[in-house]
């Protein structure tokens, strides 16, 4: 009777959990910090909630390129380099941004890398660590040493995960266990932040045009198949704009999660169930197993001139 009891309220609280929102929230006059802020996804945010009467610290890798943004943008905003896998870099960051505003009110972890494309087999150790020294751990590095602000000014946190998160990731694991990785830390974030009036939310992309994703998918025969293998609507593509505005609604709602394109929510809904038929699938197609001989040869060849 307890069970069914427990099972019944989890039920009738799916409605208000898929609407997701927390109240409104008006970045105007607020401070916003967006790591990989200075080209994609990151500026794109940028411009928007610049445009919504927000302050931004624009953070990147890439000093001239943060400055330039934030030049560009107008107003009161700022650019400052760091390297969000450095975690003494990140903390002198946003000792920075909390001199220049006097506190922060939103943070957005948006930066991110993917790795060349290899099988697990005969990946380089050294780009496995990379990939999750930015993607995971640059998250904690950029997150953690503002949370006190964020508490004080009962702000928001956006963490940017990946519809990767939960797809199979042959040819790019570093990348998917990377964004799952992410996808647990806000969630288990927005529970901590509950206690303190502040929220935070996690937001999930398919396929957007960005330079990374034409490196990835775009450059080279593998790069294309790979994309092939996505079905309708999961293929479909979105701009780095429309990306920017689904981050920018979400914060605007206190969103525990945004996905865009739309066509991946029913996925991320079903995944436990989809992901076991998916897994047997792909196991057995045949593209598949030739897309990774074919890639694993390469990367023999490649190595061999290298020699």
């Amino acid at each position: 009777m307890s069970t069914f009891h427990t099972v019944r309220q989890l039920l009738r609280a799916v409605p208000a959990a898929l609407i997701g929102s927390q109240g409104q929230y008006d970045v105007a006059g607020k401070v916003v910090m967006i790591t990989g802020g200075a080209t994609g996804i990151g500026f794109a945010l940028a411009e928007l909630l610049c445009e919504r009467g927000a302050r931004l610290a624009v953070v990147d890798i890439d000093g001239a390129a943060a400055t330039d943004a934030a030049e560009r943008l107008g107003g009161d905003a700022i650019g400052v380099r760091a390297d969000v896998a450095d975690r003494a870099d990140m903390r002198d960051a946003i000792g920075r941004v909390r001199e220049h505003f006097g506190g922060i009110d939103v943070v957005v972890a948006n930066a991110g890398i993917v790795p060349k494309p290899s099988s697990i087999r005969l990946m380089d150790p050294a780009n496995f660590d990379r990939v999750l020294a930015v993607n995971l751990t640059g998250v904690f590095n950029t997150v953690q040493p503002a949370l006190d602000d964020i508490v004080a000014a009962r702000g928001h946190v956006v963490v940017v995960s990946s519809c990767a998160a939960f797809a199979p990731g042959m040819g790019g694991s570093p990348y998917m266990v990377s964004k799952a990785g992410v996808e647990q830390f806000g969630r288990a974030l927005r529970v901590e932040l509950a206690a303190s009036d502040a929220t935070a939310g996690v937001a999930y992309f398919g396929v957007v045009e960005t330079a990374m994703t034409h490196d990835t998918l775009d450059d080279g025969d593998l790069g294309a198949e790979l994309g092939d293998l996505l079905p309708w609507p999961l293929n479909k593509r979105i701009s780095a704009a429309d990306a920017a505005a689904s981050i920018a609604d979400g914060i605007a709602r206190r969103a525990p999660r945004t996905i865009a394109p739309a066509g991946w929510e029913p996925y991320a809904m079903l995944r436990g169930a989809l992901n076991v038929v998916l897994d047997q699938q792909l196991s057995t197609d045949e593209r598949v197993r030739s897309l990774t001989n074919r890639l694993e040869q390469r990367i023999r060849v490649e190595r061999g001139r290298d020699t």
